[in-house]
C-alpha cells in the first residue's frame, strides 16, 4: 500500500524536519501551510529534487471549510491518506494569565485544539475500517508545556496542549478497533522559530542550563520520534506519548 502523509504546519521547524524524514522513507506528502507560501514551496522543491511525490496546500486548520478543502485536494492529488501529523500551532507573546483577553485565548484554542480535532475527523473518515479504509496512524504534536504549565509565559498555550493530550488518549481508544493508531509527542525546548513568535528568540539559550541534558533539542530529533510512531515498528503502540524535552 502506498503511504501518504499530511503534515499540518510543515513549512518550517518540526513539521519540515518530519517531511524530510518521511519523504526519505517513501511517503507521498502533503505540506500544509497557513501563510508562509515561500517556505512551503522551497521545501516542496527540495523534496521533489530528491524524487519525492510532494504537494503543498494552503489552509488555516482552525477554519472548518479550509480543512475540508485541504483533505479534498489531498485526495485528488495524492490518493488515500495513511498518516496524519497534527503539527500546526501558534504561540503568542509571553503574558501572565491576568493580562489575557478572550480574543487571545480563543485564537490559541481554535488553532491548537479545534484544528487538531477537525484534521483528526477528516483523517478518520479516510482511514477507518468503519468507512471502508485500510487503517492508518495519527501523531499529535503536543508539548512538554502540557506537563510543565509554562507559568509566567504561555499558560494558554500549555492548556491547549493539555487538551491535545486528552484528545490523543480518548481518540486512541475510540478508533483502535477500526485500524487507526493515535499517539503523541511532547517536545520541549526545541530550536525553532516559534520562540520568536513568543517574543524571545533566544529563549532556548536562557533555559538550557536548567535542562538536564544542558541543551535545546533539534527539530530532526522530534521528527525521528514522529516517524517511528507512524511506522510499522510501532504497530502495537497507541495512546502513548514520547517526551522529547532533554529530561525536563
Amino acid at each position: 500500500m502506498n503511504r501518504v502523509a499530511l503534515i499540518t504546519g510543515s513549512g518550517r521547524g518540526i513539521g519540515a524536519a518530519t517531511a524530510r524524514q518521511l519523504a526519505a522513507r517513501g511517503y507521498g506528502l502533503c505540506i500544509n501551510y497557513k501563510s508562509n507560501r515561500a517556505a512551503a514551496e522551497l521545501l516542496v522543491a527540495e523534496l521533489r529534487r530528491k524524487g519525492g511525490s510532494v504537494i503543498s496546500v494552503q489552509a488555516d486548520v482552525s477554519v472548518e471549510a479550509e480543512v475540508t478543502a485541504l483533505f479534498r485536494e489531498l485526495d485528488e492529488k495524492l490518493g488515500v491518506l495513511t498518516a496524519l501529523v497534527n503539527n500546526a500551532g501558534i504561540l503568542l507573546p509571553q503574558m501572565r494569565v491576568e493580562s489575557m483577553d478572550a480574543e487571545r485565548i480563543n485564537k490559541i484554542l481554535t488553532t491548537n485544539v479545534t484544528g487538531y480535532f477537525l484534521c483528526c475527523r477528516e483523517a478518520i473518515k479516510r482511514m477507518s475500517r468503519k468507512y471502508g479504509g485500510s487503517g492508518g496512524a495519527i501523531v499529535n504534536v503536543s508539548s512538554a508545556a502540557a506537563r510543565l504549565g509554562s507559568a509566567g509565559e504561555y499558560v494558554d498555550y500549555a492548556a491547549s496542549k493539555g487538551a491535545i493530550d486528552t484528545l490523543t488518549t480518548g481518540l486512541a481508544l475510540e478508533v483502535a478497533a477500526e485500524g487507526i493508531r493515535v499517539n503523541g509527542v511532547r517536545p520541549g525546548f526545541i530550536k525553532t522559530a516559534i520562540h520568536a513568535d513568543g517574543g524571545e528568540p533566544d529563549r532556548i539559550a536562557r533555559i538550557a542550563p536548567s535542562i538536564p541534558l544542558q541543551r535545546g533539542g533539534e527539530p530532526h530529533e522530534v521528527a525521528s520520534a514522529i516517524c517511528w510512531l507512524l511506522s510499522d515498528e510501532a504497530a502495537y503502540v497507541t495512546g502513548s506519548f514520547i517526551d522529547i524535552a532533554g529530561g525536563r
